[in-house]
Formats: C-alpha cells, sequence, structure tokens
C-alpha cells in the first residue's frame, strides 16, 4: 500500500556519478529515502538512472513538470508509465483538459498508475510577480485553490503547492487530495530562492502529506543525520 506521508530528497545532482555517491550514504539506512528525480539529472542521464534508483530499492517521484497540448502531455506520459515510479507531474495551468490527458495517458492496460500531482504555483514565486509578470490578478491563495480544484476535477491525486498553502487546497479539496510540499527549512537554515517556506513540523501541523527537501539535506555536513532529523520533525518518528 503506497505510504501517503513522507519525506522526499530532492536529487538535483547534475549526473549518476554524484547521485550514486549520495545515495551510498545511505545504504544503511533501514527505510530507503524517497527521491525526487528533477530535469537536471533526468535530461543527463535519462530513463536509465530512474530504472537503477529502482533497482536499488529507492521510491520515485519523477519531477519533469508537463505542461503541452494534451494530446502530447498523454503521449509522453504513456512512455514514462513504463518506468515504474511512484510519483509525476504535470503543471495544472495546462487545463482540465491536459491534466485528464495526462492521467489516461499514464493510466497502464491494467488500470494501475503512479501517482499524478499537478503543480499550482512554485514556491519560488511571490504574489507580487505573479500579478506583474503572469498577469494574474487574483490572489495567489485564491489562484491556488482555484487550479487544487481544476486538478481534483481532471481526476489527478493532488498538487504541489507551498506547505502554508496545503491546508486552504485540503480544506477545498478534501483530506484524501494530497498535498506535495517543496520550501521546506529547518529552523535554523537558509530559505535560498524560496519565498514561501516552512518548517518540517509546522509543515506536517498545516497540513503538508509528502515534504520535498533538498539542499537541507543534499547540502548537509551529514546528510544522513539531516534526514533523520527531518524524518523525526515531519513524521514525529
Amino acid at each position: 500500500m503506497q505510504q501517503l506521508h513522507d519525506v522526499i530528497i530532492a536529487c538535483d545532482f547534475k549526473s549518476a556519478e554524484d547521485t550514486f555517491r549520495f545515495l551510498d550514504l545511505f545504504r544503511d539506512e533501514e527505510r530507503k529515502p524517497f527521491l525526487k528525480i528533477g530535469m537536471e539529472l533526468y535530461y543527463a542521464e535519462g530513463p536509465s538512472i530512474v530504472r537503477e534508483i529502482k533497482r536499488r530499492g529507492h521510491r520515485i517521484f519523477l519531477d519533469l513538470k508537463l505542461h503541452d497540448i494534451p494530446n502530447t502531455v498523454r503521449k509522453a506520459m504513456a512512455v514514462l508509465s513504463r518506468l515504474d515510479v511512484d510519483m509525476c507531474n504535470v503543471h495544472a495551468a495546462g487545463t482540465v483538459e491536459m491534466m485528464k490527458a495526462a492521467r489516461e495517458g499514464l493510466t497502464r492496460e491494467d488500470g494501475t498508475r503512479p501517482l499524478l500531482i499537478a503543480v499550482t504555483q512554485l514556491t519560488s514565486t511571490s504574489e507580487e510577480r505573479m500579478r506583474r509578470e503572469l498577469l494574474i490578478d487574483a490572489s495567489i491563495d485564491d489562484t491556488i485553490v482555484h487550479y487544487a480544484r481544476n486538478t481534483r476535477e481532471a481526476g489527478l491525486d493532488g498538487v504541489v503547492c507551498s506547505p502554508l498553502e496545503a491546508g486552504m487546497v485540503h480544506e477545498a479539496c478534501g483530506a484524501e487530495f494530497l498535498t506535495i510540499t517543496p520550501g521546506v527549512r529547518f529552523a535554523d537554515g537558509e530559505v535560498a530562492d524560496q519565498v514561501r517556506v516552512t518548517t518540517p513540523a509546522r509543515a506536517r501541523e498545516i497540513g503538508s502529506d509528502f515534504i520535498v527537501v533538498g539542499r537541507p539535506i543534499t547540502a548537509a555536513a551529514d546528510p544522513v543525520a539531516a534526514y533523520r532529523r527531518c524524518m523525526a520533525e515531519f513524521l514525529g518518528e
């Protein structure tokens, strides 16, 4: 059964060599960390990196954020469905029709598919920038809730949003509708290029189902200790 609360480590590395050097640190961990493979690593190494990480026993969130015409997204998702990942995503701004096409393409002949989620607004986006650069006049909260409702209408499993919006998404779309939240930092850490952030403990309190954590773990002096701290703060373990 799919675990619906977890810490996902963002493996934002430039090569397979760097990735496996990092993953080797976790060889003695009883539970293999859930990993996010993003555009940089996937474009550098291709599907083989997904297969090898899966072979090592990790669950995978393939974070490619598809956003194109419905037919193209449907066909791309049909290809990704063969990789046996556990979660993948699209941009909610691609419309309900596109998200429905993504779900159709991702669903295998036996009816199974990975979790499919949609990005609402990136955690690097502020309301001022959304209004000025994207010409979206609604508030960022209203925009995210509207995108989340569209995502639910399309039959997807949840959305990517900041942890600050997780509670309002659940309120609008139901407790079973998943929130996957980047923008999580330790209380004593740097926020870097994120603008809508909170701590692991606060993220769970607000309503995050999964948190995605990159540099606070991958750039830590002791990544394993940082991962264990994050798990303890988020899951209370």
